[in-house]
C-alpha cells in the first residue's frame, strides 16, 4: 500500500516512541481533511521543521566549529479537528532529535547544517544555513547577524515539504554566557503532488505557501569544548530547542 501524505507524521510519532514509528504503509482516518485544515496542518508541521536559530549572533571564526544533538519539541493546537483526523493520539508538543554541524567561514562567514532519519523508513528532514555578522561583536559591543535557512522533508509519497527562512539576531558575550535574541520569518511550501487516496476517498489538495513571523530569545553557556545552549521561539506554536555540542 503506498505511503500517503499523512506518513509525515511518523517523524514525529517516532519521536515519541510510538510502536508503529517504524510503519511506514500505514493509513490513518483523514477522509474529512478539507483544505484550511492541510493549511493549518502544514503551518505546524512547517514551524517544527524548520530551521532553528540555536546559536548567538556573534560568528565562528575561521577556526570554529561546532557539532552536537540538537532537539527540538514544538507545541501544536492537537485537539483541533484535523490533528484528531489524522493522529487522535497526538501529544501537546512535537519532539525532533537531530545531528547539527556549523563551521566558521573567513570575514564573518558562519555555515551549517541539520539531519534527522527514522529508522526502517525513507523519511528524513535535511536542512541547511549560512550566517553574516555585520557586526562581529567586542567587549562593548554586541553581535548582530543576518542568516538565511533551508529545510526538507523527504521520503514521504505525493508530499513536498520545505521551508526556507531568514532572521535578524543580536547577542553580547557575558564571561561563558552568551544571550541573545531574534527576529525572523518563515516561508512553509507544502504540495500533495497528487490526488491522494484514503481508504478510497479521493483528496484533492492544493498546494499551500505559508508565511509566518518568529521571535527567539535564547542563551549559550561555553564550558570549554562542552556547550549548552536553550532557545524559546514564538510563532503561530512556540518552540523550545535544547543543544549540546563540543565546539572550539
Amino acid at each position: 500500500m503506498k505511503k500517503t501524505i499523512m506518513s509525515l507524521l511518523l517523524i514525529f510519532l517516532f519521536s515519541t516512541n510510538t510502536a508503529i514509528a517504524g510503519d511506514s504503509d500505514i493509513v490513518l482516518q483523514a477522509n474529512n481533511l478539507a483544505q484550511s485544515e492541510f493549511e493549518d496542518l502544514s503551518r505546524q508541521v512547517g514551524l517544527a521543521v524548520a530551521y532553528k536559530a540555536a546559536a548567538p549572533a556573534e560568528p565562528l571564526g575561521i577556526t570554529g566549529f561546532d557539532i552536537g544533538l540538537e532537539v527540538t519539541a514544538t507545541n501544536i493546537d492537537e485537539g483541533d479537528s484535523y490533528w484528531k483526523d489524522v493522529a487522535p493520539d497526538m501529544p501537546g508538543s512535537i519532539p525532533i532529535p537531530k545531528v547539527r554541524v556549523q563551521k566558521g567561514l573567513p570575514f564573518g562567514i558562519d555555515i551549517g547544517a541539520s539531519y534527522a532519519k527514522i529508522p526502517d523508513s525513507d523519511i528524513k528532514l535535511t536542512g541547511a544555513e549560512i550566517k553574516y555578522a555585520i557586526w562581529e561583536g567586542g567587549i562593548a559591543k554586541p553581535a548582530l547577524a543576518l542568516r538565511g535557512t533551508y529545510t526538507k522533508l523527504d521520503g514521504i509519497d505525493d508530499l513536498d515539504l520545505t521551508t526556507t527562512g531568514v532572521d535578524l539576531s543580536i547577542s553580547k558575550g557575558f564571561a561563558m554566557l552568551t544571550p541573545y535574541a531574534g527576529v525572523g520569518q518563515v516561508w512553509i511550501k507544502s504540495d500533495a503532488s497528487s490526488n491522494i487516496k484514503v481508504e478510497g476517498t479521493s483528496l484533492a489538495l492544493d498546494k499551500e505557501e505559508i508565511t509566518e513571523t518568529k521571535y527567539f530569545v535564547g542563551a549559550r553557556l561555553s564550558l570549554g569544548f562542552f556547550i549548552i545552549l536553550a532557545e524559546y521561539e514564538q510563532a503561530e506554536v512556540s518552540s523550545y530547542t535544547a543543544k549540546l555540542s563540543l565546539g572550539f
